[in-house]
């Protein structure tokens, strides 16, 4: 089930999600000016380094690069969360901050929408950490501080319809209120953190657990950043004179 668009206008330009969005890409682009997996391993969040101050011999003899710690290591948290693996990594990832990220930011405003988000990258990355500490893989995506985001929609914004290209049967589209499709994919994640907490193998794989963090301090911090606004009520966020898709 992959959201197209919501129903849901916004009152302002959403300035700051389009200056995510440019951050994210120029971050892509210097990564894969240096290359992806050295990238990876000089900027991404590598859990053991954190708790056991481990080095990066590891991503060296993978790589076969000599890579230079990030001091202090804990500047990975925040380098990590603007970095990707792949180019439908980071395209997947910015269709969704569109998608969700605006209508946050209108209820927030600005400043608070970037330390929102901000907080919600550094939660996701205590929840993967917690979840594999002794982990030399490196950790990149901005999905952890989306999931946020996308917490904080479901909390805004639960009947907010969102329209989805669905496969079960045949392919189509389907309009479904948020909290059934974000409700979906954090249970999903859920189910897929539990089963990856199994036999480990080497390589990495998709963060779940970064992924049930931040959904979980988005939903749980949107509720001490929010502020009201006029014309929001039961869910949605629509001018009075307006009845037209975003």
């Amino acid at each position: 089930m992959l959201p197209l668009r919501d129903e849901n206008p916004t009152h302002s330009t959403p300035v700051l999600t389009l200056g995510l969005i440019v951050a994210n890409l120029g971050v892509f682009a210097l990564q894969l000016s240096v290359g992806l997996s050295v990238s990876a391993f000089a900027w991404g969040l590598i859990p053991a380094e954190l708790v056991h101050h481990a080095d990066r011999l590891y991503g060296s003899r993978l790589t076969g690069v000599a890579i230079s710690n990030l001091d202090p290591a804990w500047l990975t948290v925040v380098t990590s969360m603007f970095m990707h693996g792949s180019f439908l990594h980071i395209l997947s990832n910015m269709w969704f901050l569109w998608i969700f990220g605006n209508n946050v930011e209108d209820h927030l405003g600005r400043a608070r929408f970037l330390l929102f988000y901000l907080l919600c990258g550094a939660g996701a990355a205590a929840a993967q950490v917690l979840a594999g500490p002794a982990s030399a893989i490196p950790m990149v995506g901005a999905s952890g501080a989306l999931a946020g985001v996308m917490g904080a929609y479901l909390v805004l914004f639960p009947r907010s319809r969102i329209l989805c290209l669905t496969t079960i049967f045949i392919i189509t589209t389907v309009e479904l209120p948020a909290v059934l499709v974000l409700g979906f994919w954090f249970l999903l994640q859920v189910f897929n953190s539990l089963v990856q907490m199994g036999p480990r193998t080497p390589g990495g794989g998709v963060a779940y657990a970064a992924h049930v963090g931040g959904f979980v301090v988005g939903w749980v911090l949107i509720r001490l950043f929010t502020r009201p606004h006029p014309h929001r009520a039961h869910g949605h966020t629509r001018r009075p004179d307006s009845t037209d898709w975003r």
